[in-house]
This record gives C-alpha cells, sequence and structure tokens, in this order.
C-alpha cells in the first residue's frame, strides 16, 4: 500500500513491477525544524494515516524536501515561492533528503537517503521558460529532474530515484521481499 498521491513515486513501482495500491492520505506535513527529522516524521505520519484497524499489510510512506545553506525547501505554494527557490538554489549544491517508512505486521521500519544536485547558473529567461511550464506545481525543491527540470541540473551525486520521489536502494534494503511479491 502506498500512501502517496505522487505520480513518480507510484512510476518507479510501476517500473519494478510491484503490485500495490496507492491510498492517498491528507496528513499535515511539518515543514519547520531539522530537515532530515522533518522527512522521518512526514513519512511515518503518512504510513500510519494509511493503516486500518484490523487489516495486515505493508504499508509505506515517503516524504521529501531539499535543504541548501540551512534553509529547506518543499513545495512551492505558488510561483512567486517557486521562483525565491529555483533562484535560491541557482548555481549551487543542495541535498535532496528523502525518508521512507514502513510499517509491516505492526512494526515500524525507516531509512532515509541524501542526493547532491548541483544546480547550473540559472539565467532569467532559463528561469522564466521553466516557470512557465508549471512542472515546478508539487515538486520538492520546485524543479522535476525526470522532466524538464533536467536542464537545471549540472550533477548528480548518490540515488537519482531520490531525486524523482522515492529512495529506491533504500527502500529495498528496508524491505527486499518488495521485488519478490
Amino acid at each position: 500500500m502506498l500512501a502517496s498521491r505522487s505520480p513518480q513515486r507510484r512510476a518507479i513501482l510501476e517500473r519494478l513491477g510491484v503490485s500495490f495500491t496507492v491510498r492517498p492520505v491528507d496528513v499535515a506535513e511539518r515543514e519547520h525544524g531539522d530537515a532530515l527529522a522533518l522527512v522521518r516524521e512526514n513519512a511515518l505520519a503518512k504510513a500510519l494515516a494509511a493503516r486500518r484497524e484490523g487489516v495486515a499489510e505493508v504499508l509505506l510512506g515517503c516524504d521529501t524536501t531539499v535543504s541548501a545553506g540551512g534553509s529547506s525547501y518543499g513545495k512551492p505554494a505558488d510561483e512567486q515561492a517557486a521562483r525565491a527557490t529555483l533562484t535560491a538554489l541557482s548555481g549551487r549544491t543542495h541535498t535532496v533528503l528523502s525518508a521512507v517508512a514502513l510499517l509491516l505486521d505492526g512494526e515500524a521500519r525507516s531509512a532515509h537517503a541524501a542526493t547532491e544536485v548541483r544546480f547550473r547558473e540559472i539565467d532569467e529567461r532559463t528561469l522564466e521558460w521553466y516557470l512557465a511550464l508549471g512542472e515546478w506545481r508539487e515538486r520538492a525543491g520546485g524543479y522535476a529532474i525526470q522532466g524538464a527540470g533536467a536542464a537545471l541540473v549540472r550533477e548528480v551525486r548518490g540515488d537519482y530515484e531520490n531525486v524523482v520521489g522515492l529512495p529506491l536502494a533504500v527502500l529495498l534494503d528496508l524491505y527486499p521481499q518488495l521485488l519478490r511479491k
């Protein structure tokens, strides 16, 4: 069971041929504080919110944020916030932090991944082009590396799938049986 609305997370699991259902949850995500603590707490809250009493199932919650220079950048609320986020990340290296939380037979397991992404210098023309696409909506850090946002990126160090939205290596370390279902 995937406790997420993210089409990227669904696509990653589907590519692996994993059988799952989606149960989106409405959880008030924490947005302030230590970035790693935030994604861990939010991922667990999503998994717990998807739980159904008396039903034995594997539940997966995930949360992602972008961290740079002591600031965290979640999903921009509007175009102005997306502009500010992308401008702050321009020409810099940031860390994409994701946490996964699994509930298995009442036991909670969690882990996280950190991937470094270095952006190109984003000139005004490129910024306007990207904002006009609207791809920044519902994306941590205001970009989608698997889409047109790839044009903003110079280098990725670490798990690419983490930047897309689901740290696959970490998930498989926590639950290798995922590929055996």
